[in-house]
């Protein structure tokens, strides 16, 4: 059974920095590709950042490029994002994915919120 949690979502000031966590269990997390999607209100899903299975590759969407770092521990099952200089259009739910067996895998989401 594929399990994503996702961690560490809050209140945050813009500028401000916050570290997400999601854990994942019951695949092979070693050998997969994971990824952070966001949606706010009213707007569509979209891709946040990717991450190679062994970490050495990463890919960010334009609007967190420079200010958003995704990294992953394959001896802990974890991948992290690391948001700094956070915007009050950064404000969404934070979802970690993976996918195999051609089908995706998501986790309940996390809610990010900058506001002064």
């Amino acid at each position: 059974q594929v399990q994503l949690v996702e961690s560490g979502g809050g209140l945050v000031q813009p500028e401000g920095s916050l570290r997400l966590s999601c854990a994942a269990s019951g695949f092979t997390f070693s050998r997969s590709p994971m990824y952070w999607y966001r949606q706010a209100p009213g707007k569509e899903r979209e891709l946040v950042a990717g991450i190679s299975s062994t970490g050495g590759l990463t890919n960010y969407g334009d609007s967190v490029k420079g200010r958003f770092t995704v990294s992953r521990d394959n001896t802990k099952n974890t991948v992290s994002l690391q948001m700094n200089s956070l915007k009050p259009d950064d404000t969404a739910v934070y979802y970690c994915k993976v996918a195999f067996s051609n089908r995706d895998y998501w986790g309940q989401g996390t809610q990010v919120t900058v506001s002064s």
